[in-house]
């Protein structure tokens, strides 16, 4: 049994205890896991919309506003142009439902049967055609300069919502939101496509308040360390909500000159003034600047109240005390929690900002768990937002879907979300009909729904029957390919593989072969041959296909995945060239050791374990699920389960401490007989299991070393 139990120091656990109210099994494994800082923790300890990042953080976000509520104002012809893979899906949804709400003349264009990713000129000369004035490119566009210049010389602009990777030259639109995009401004760079649409559409509300543009300063002061001597001041800059610069100064009480005052030239910008408590404000200011300094403050108390009532009568001394939110801020306690606060009212005041929003999140979390994003940052609010809504109120065009899943009534996880709506979703763009997932979700007709739902599920079986029958024609070249590559790759070129299965079967190569990274290519289609590859984190695909760039006619992809095209009269070469490329890779394709959590002692094994296991959801890529080491199981029953005895599924009851579990060891049967009375060395997983309207706690046995 091979694991490894990072090594943290013991003061560490202790600090984040104190700082954030958390107990020692939590803080230790924050710490094992290298989350460290506020920014980091909040995400996990606080999933709150109120954290988001201001979407006007984007260089060009009030561009696209702009842009696109004039096309509203001057009813323009617009165009939503997506991708056909789960995320292109969501994000083609989310954007054509909001615009249409918006009273604009919107459309919406997928690649349908065989066309390849991404805007072409067949495509462009259809917008032409049409009189559209403004396309938008989600999930897609970064890559597609020529095309966007082709728009431009046309007449039509262009903005590009993308989270690809871009390459040397920017596409000439008249906006780009790409958090990878250098110089975007924007703090978290792995939105999914519909994760940048959700933030979008987050800005296009939000112009439409009178907040929208509005720019102000939040300030709070307070005495000094010496008795009556000097004054603290600390002063927040915000712009569309939006933090853009902090000051704090001491100032010796009555004794500086005002033009020497870093804080006071700050103050003089002709801007509102906000505090809690105007009066006691006022006094701080005169006691440090002297009484014949005005400076005007507005008092932002009654309104907040009105809207948060909990906070009457309580001091903004007090109010930091209880906020959650001050514990994480990189700015003085007091200022963040009155910037907390008042960045509440604002948003509470505004329910579509807000309670409303969150609605919409339901596709993004679908979109960003399919699409392979990790589940860190910004990303572990947008998905553990989404999946409340999806198990507790799930759009009307979800529930038949949802329904023939076997996926309502119950809490929705991203295990679900992986192995049960993302596939099917996909399934019909893998299949060259994406219209069918689109227009599912966007209708308002229920026979129509159920109608298209059961569309969908019929194309995922019909997938699944097509990606059994392709593995087995190419698990022998996949063999091969290995071999002759070292164990360094993998390449898929003769098999006929159809243009919608590729990424899977690559996928499928990288996890039965163990290589860093495989390409497979498609059948050839009008002289045109298209191709996935799947890789692990440290042989990046994006960086890798670009080294091959020469060859193709368009690339693009995150850090593990990719996609190109390119002409089939180019084959031969390209496949010369990628052995080049693959004997510069490093000889190591060893897999790592598991990495356990934490070691749990028999008094903390209870079920109360759940709760922190449940802390830490929602799991995905970068976030994977608790592992934890019992030291000494005692096996009380063992059971062999399901009809495949090669298989050797068991299911087990164990004795750890002073509760019996129930314990399921996939495959455990090929690693050596299990007895009762047997004592063990046990990695697993805690999860809780539902069936017929019960939950249950279940363990999940990873590994398992008899003493």
């Amino acid at each position: 049994m091979d694991f490894v139990i990072p090594r943290v120091d013991p003061s560490v656990p202790r600090k984040l205890m104190t700082k954030y109210g958390v107990d020692l099994l939590s803080a230790t494994i924050l710490a094992r896991r290298g989350l460290l800082e506020g920014d980091e923790i909040r995400y996990y300890l606080d999933p709150s919309l109120n954290n988001l990042p201001s979407p006007f953080f984007f260089e060009d976000m009030e561009s696209v506003v702009e842009r696109i509520n004039n096309a509203k104002t001057e009813g323009e012809k617009v165009v939503i142009f997506g991708d056909r893979d789960a995320d292109g899906i969501t994000s083609t949804t989310l954007l054509y439902t909001e615009l249409k709400e918006m009273g604009i003349d919107v459309s919406y264009r997928v690649p349908e049967k065989d066309e390849p990713y991404g805007l072409t000129k067949d495509v462009c000369d259809e917008f032409i055609e049409k009189d559209i004035t403004l396309v938008i490119t989600v999930d897609c566009g970064i890559s597609c300069n020529s095309e966007i210049e082709y728009l431009s010389q046309n007449y039509i602009d262009t903005v590009v919502l993308d989270h690809h990777l871009a390459g040397d030259n920017l596409p000439p639109a008249v906006a780009i939101i790409d958090p990878k995009v250098p110089g975007s401004g924007y703090p978290f760079a792995d939105l999914a496509g519909c994760g940048v649409v959700a933030k979008v559409i987050w800005a296009l509300r939000f112009s439409q308040t009178d907040l929208y543009n509005s720019e102000f300063i939040l300030l709070h002061a307070e005495a000094g360390p010496g008795e009556d001597t000097s004054t603290i001041i600390h002063a927040l800059r915000l712009y569309n909500l939006m933090e853009i610069d902090y000051l704090v100064e001491e100032i010796p009480n009555k004794s500086l000159e005002l033009t020497s005052s870093r804080m006071f030239k700050f103050l003089s910008v002709n801007l509102p003034i906000l505090v809690l408590d105007q009066e006691i404000e006022h006094t701080l200011l005169a006691q440090a600047f002297g009484s014949k300094c005005d400076i005007y403050l507005t008092d932002v108390r009654e309104e907040v109240e009105k809207v948060i009532p909990a906070i009457k009568g309580k001091s903004l001394l007090l109010l930091s005390h209880e906020s959650r939110m001050a514990k994480y801020s990189k700015y003085d306690i007091e200022i963040e929690t009155l910037r907390s606060l008042f960045t509440s009212y604002c948003l509470y005041k505004h329910p579509n900002l807000t309670r409303d929003y969150e609605k919409i999140l339901d596709l993004v979390a679908i979109g960003t768990v399919a699409d392979l994003m990790p589940i860190k940052g910004e990303n572990r609010i947008l998905v553990k937002r989404g999946l409340k809504v999806l198990s507790e109120a799930p759009r009307e065009s979800l529930v038949p879907l949802m329904s023939n899943l076997k996926l309502l009534s119950k809490p929705v996880t991203t295990v679900e979300l992986g192995w049960y709506l993302c596939p099917v979703i996909n399934a019909s763009g893998r299949l060259g009909c994406p219209s069918v997932a689109i227009e599912m979700l966007i209708s308002k007709d229920r026979l129509q729904i159920e109608d298209l739902a059961t569309q969908l599920v019929q194309l995922n079986k019909q997938r699944k029957r097509m990606g059994d029958e392709a593995w087995d024609k190419v698990k022998n070249s996949a063999k091969k390919s290995c071999e002759s590559f070292g164990s360094k790759f993998a390449l898929i070129d003769n098999c006929n593989i159809a243009r919608g299965l590729t990424g899977s079967i690559a996928a499928r190569v990288l996890k039965e072969y163990s290589v860093p990274g495989a390409i497979v290519l498609s059948e050839e289609i009008d002289g045109r041959i298209s191709g996935s590859m799947r890789s692990r984190e440290s042989l990046p695909s994006r960086t890798f296909l670009s080294c091959l760039s020469s060859f193709f006619t368009d690339f693009g992809g995150h850090k593990c995945a990719g996609g190109f095209s390119m002409e089939a009269t180019k084959l031969e070469e390209f496949k010369k060239q990628l052995d080049e490329q693959v004997l510069l890779l490093d000889e190591d394709s060893v897999e790592e050791a598991r990495v356990v959590d934490a070691v749990i002692p028999p008094q903390y094994m209870n079920p109360n374990l759940i709760k922190i296991v449940e802390l830490f959801e929602p799991y995905g890529e970068q976030n994977g699920p608790l592992q934890f080491l019992m030291e000494s199981a005692e096996i009380e029953n063992c059971v062999k389960v399901g009809s495949d005895s090669e298989k050797g599924n068991i299911k087990l009851q164990i004795k750890y401490g002073e509760f019996s579990w129930i314990a399921m060891y996939w495959g455990g049967g090929q690693k050596g007989k299990i007895e009762v009375g047997d004592k063990a060395k046990i990695i697993f997983r805690l999860a809780r299991n539902y069936w017929n309207g019960q939950a249950n706690l279940v363990l999940t046995i990873l590994d398992m070393e008899k003493l």
